[in-house]
């Protein structure tokens, strides 16, 4: 009679990276979908976090505070891309389209990740604490690789965001190339 020793079969692992590898196929696709969800909602989050300090801060500083889109973190681009970041500043001559210009407070500047394109149907957002209302809009949260549905930042025109899957006439938010 054979003795068996400590160890596996040639089979008993053939039969064991078959299910690991099994695992792990149907297991990384969800898992980069994870991902892309968590990235999506650290974008929408900063976003989101920005408006508010805007509404806050025009009310405390009774001026207009304005969030554009920017390269370098110095100055507002024209355009819609947001992909590539954004500056939160106190807008002293509620110029719009928002304009940074010299000795205006910066409150806050973020980058986004790499694989997060935004687009907006502005080109930035102002909020007032007095005499006018905030600019309305649309921000669309898309990943780069399509894993994900697109999200959109909704904000009103007292300058309330919200998040929102689908336009208001029930259509899916797109993606723009």
């Amino acid at each position: 009679m054979l003795q068996r020793t400590g160890g596996y079969s040639l089979y008993e692992l053939l039969v064991t990276l078959s299910i690991a590898s099994a695992l792990i196929v149907l297991g990384v696709p969800a898992l980069s979908g994870s991902v892309a969800r968590s990235r999506q909602a650290v974008e929408i989050n900063a976003v989101f976090h920005a408006i508010h300090l805007a509404r806050k801060e025009s009310i405390v500083r009774r001026r207009a505070v304005s969030l554009c889109p920017s390269f370098d973190g110095l100055a507002c681009r024209p355009g819609r891309d947001w992909s590539r970041g954004w500056i939160l500043f106190v807008n002293e001559d509620a110029d719009q389209p928002p304009e940074l210009d010299d000795g205006e407070t910066v409150l806050d500047r973020h980058r986004p990740a790499e694989r997060v394109r935004i687009t907006a149907n502005r080109s930035g957002f102002t909020l007032r604490a007095i005499h006018r209302r905030a600019t309305n809009g649309t921000l669309v949260f898309c990943d780069a690789a399509g894993r994900i549905q697109p999200k959109a930042l909704v904000i009103s025109w007292t300058g309330r965001p919200r998040v929102a899957f689908e336009t208001t006439r029930g259509d899916p938010y797109a993606c723009l190339d």
